[in-house]
């Protein structure tokens, strides 16, 4: 797939957008956008041409992400963490769900986040035993965005039999023993379905590993994090983008009338409008900074990965609480869409690994320290 925005835009303009409201209202998950997005090629993006898929890499899977967070971030999310869960699939999963993800008949998602453990992902408590020829998985994850609805989980576990704090396998959404508990009620991104999802008995075969036994951790630093990190970025610029574009429509449109003026015509909000504009576009040139580093292979490029998320989500963090002042009481109304925005841009900070152990992991890179 050569040129996927064309595509991308349709389903934005004729699905996402349009629903928008009401996913966020309803808290229902965006099955129609997500059905469109399969369709048009857009979550087989990242899969291998060979594999019957798009062949694009990380920086395409930012734009689709970055595009979609404007208009409806439950969508956004929901394909972010299927191109983060992809990517371990695409290097070690079987044939047939390589071919399924690449035809974008397939939805998947990472379930790491345990009960147990918390943000704390690479840490996980449940077990995985050999019996009978099959691996016996037993957990509560917790926050398992599309619970329910993905056809397939990239579920962590501790090591079968090896050293290693952690293995990942491949578990089908229909393996007898995986209860999605309750339903999504939250504060933002209300309609990504983010549940817990109990493992009681979960009988896979040892095929479904994903990587060696024990190399967990190895697998989701090197080939996960790095995805999940700079599309989390992605998503938090999208969000800025469209919330800037917003406000500044806004203080346009709108005026003073005892004054003869719009809302721009005052310096304060100018220069408040300004603010919004500068961290907007400085975490998307670290964005932008961080994509060249890993595709050129530069020794810094861990340390962006490390940084982005963190950077973007505080960021978008900040614009929309200006966007909620500039905007006023209108920014509290539903249909206007700002505050919508400034609910969703906080999932980011507490989203494992969140901005506090974001910061650890920079603080200990830039001083010579293990990350773990």
């Amino acid at each position: 797939m050569t040129d996927f925005h064309d595509a991308l835009e349709r389903v934005i303009h004729e699905i996402v957008a349009p629903q928008a409201t009401t996913v966020d209202t309803t808290g229902t998950f965006p099955a129609d956008a997500i059905a469109a997005l399969g369709t048009a090629g857009l979550l087989g993006l990242t899969a291998a041409e060979s594999d019957g898929g798009g062949g694009q890499g990380l920086r395409q899977a930012a734009e689709v992400v970055q595009s979609l967070a404007g208009p409806c971030g439950s969508t956004a999310m929901v394909v972010l963490m299927h191109y983060a869960g992809a990517v371990v699939i695409h290097n070690h999963g079987p044939a047939e769900v390589r071919a399924a993800l690449a035809a974008g008949r397939h939805l998947t998602t990472l379930a790491f986040s345990e009960k147990g453990s918390r943000s704390h992902f690479w840490a996980p408590r449940s077990s995985a035993t050999a019996e009978g020829g099959a691996v016996r998985l037993d957990a509560d994850k917790s926050w398992v965005t599309s619970a329910g609805q993905a056809d397939s989980y990239v579920w962590s576990s501790r090591p079968l039999a090896a050293d290693g704090p952690m293995s990942l396998w491949l578990v089908p959404a229909t393996t007898p023993g995986l209860r999605p508990v309750g339903a999504f009620d939250g504060f933002g991104l209300r309609g990504n379905q983010s549940i817990p999802v109990e493992g009681r008995d979960v009988r896979v075969p040892a095929t479904a590993l994903l990587g060696a036994d024990g190399a967990g951790l190895d697998v989701a630093l090197a080939e996960i994090l790095p995805w999940f990190l700079v599309l989390s970025a992605a998503f938090s610029v999208g969000l800025m983008e469209a919330v800037t574009a917003e406000t500044g429509e806004h203080l346009r449109t709108t005026r003073l009338e005892h004054l003869d003026e719009a809302l721009i015509g005052v310096a304060g909000n100018r220069a408040d409008h300004a603010r919004m504009r500068l961290a907007t576009d400085q975490a998307a040139a670290l964005l932008a900074d961080t994509l060249a580093a890993l595709e050129a292979g530069r020794a810094d490029a861990m340390l962006r990965v490390l940084e982005v998320k963190a950077a973007a989500a505080e960021a978008a963090i900040a614009v929309t609480d200006l966007a909620m002042k500039l905007c006023g009481g209108a920014a509290f109304r539903k249909e206007v869409g700002i505050e919508r925005r400034f609910r969703d841009a906080r999932a980011a900070r507490v989203m494992a690994p969140t901005t506090d152990a974001l910061l650890d992991f920079v603080g200990r890179a830039i001083n010579g320290l293990p990350l773990l």
